[in-house]
């Protein structure tokens, strides 16, 4: 019996299908993935075992479903499963910059029971952080369900709509962010004679290992990092040039600019 369907399995989508599966909140007969890429498609029934199909109405049937595709094919999506979805069904819908109006309006439902949910990229190692927004026909038993689905990969919270688009700037984007940061971390690395692997992979335990001090010990960042500056010492001097080079300014601009653009999408 199909009890998840799934439109849409990119990056993002593959990830949550992968950790849902790894958590066994699901068998792989009881799910039903809709995907256009033949390849895809391919690689998921020979490595994950899922029902696969070509047809969004054939997912869109299931009593829980994931739309999970990128916001310039959403509006092909609704056409296409325009009738087809179960009323009382769960749409967990994890497309940028669509929120529930949009989506009510899209599934032409206005009583369509929605979570709409921003993940990010470390989903894919169970490591992400999901923001969601329970919609107002949510029951207790499906954000219950959909919380335990979310957790699976990662930090699970419940924010207010009006704050999803700070969300996508902040831990939507953040790891584009983040991965310049630990590349640019490496090359310094390289620069000052470490080999490449080397340096990259202590960047990236540093990276690793600061944020889950920062999570463990519940201090504040400024905190943290006076512990690790020395008077006259060469973190402050370090310190000292990311501030004369604006990079405080500058990573809170980024943010500001991805939610920025997120608005821009519902405005």
């Amino acid at each position: 019996m199909i009890k998840l369907g799934i439109i849409g399995c990119g990056n993002m989508g593959g990830a949550m299908l992968r950790q849902a599966l790894k958590a066994g909140l699901f068998q792989p007969e009881e799910i039903v993935v809709s995907e256009k890429s033949p390849g895809l498609r391919t690689q998921l029934k020979s490595e994950l075992g899922v029902h696969v199909t070509f047809e969004n109405p054939e997912a869109a049937a299931a009593p829980n479903l994931l739309l999970a595709v990128k916001p310039q094919f959403m509006r092909a999506v609704g056409d296409e499963i325009e009738g087809k979805l179960n009323p009382d069904a769960l749409v967990i819908s994890i497309v940028a910059g669509y929120d529930q109006a949009m989506l009510h309006a899209l599934l032409k439902n206005e009583k369509a029971h929605i979570i709409r949910v921003m993940p990010n990229t470390p989903a894919m190692v169970g490591e992400g952080v999901l923001a969601a927004c329970r919609g107002r026909y949510v029951t207790d038993t499906e954000w219950a369900f959909g919380m335990k689905l979310l957790a699976c990969m990662g930090m699970a919270e419940e924010v207010p709509e009006r704050l999803m688009d700070a969300v996508t700037g902040l831990s939507g984007s953040s790891p584009a962010f983040v991965f310049l940061f630990l590349e640019a971390l490496a090359d310094a690395g390289v620069r000052g004679g470490l080999p490449r692997a080397t340096a990259q992979r202590f960047a990236a335990q540093t990276l690793l290992g600061s944020a889950k001090l920062a999570l463990e010990t519940g201090k504040h960042p400024g905190e943290l990092k006076d512990m690790v500056t020395s008077p006259a010492g060469t973190t402050i001097e370090g310190v000292a040039a990311l501030e004369r080079n604006a990079f405080r300014s500058a990573v809170m601009e980024a943010v500001d600019a991805a939610i920025q653009k997120s608005k821009s999408f519902h405005q």
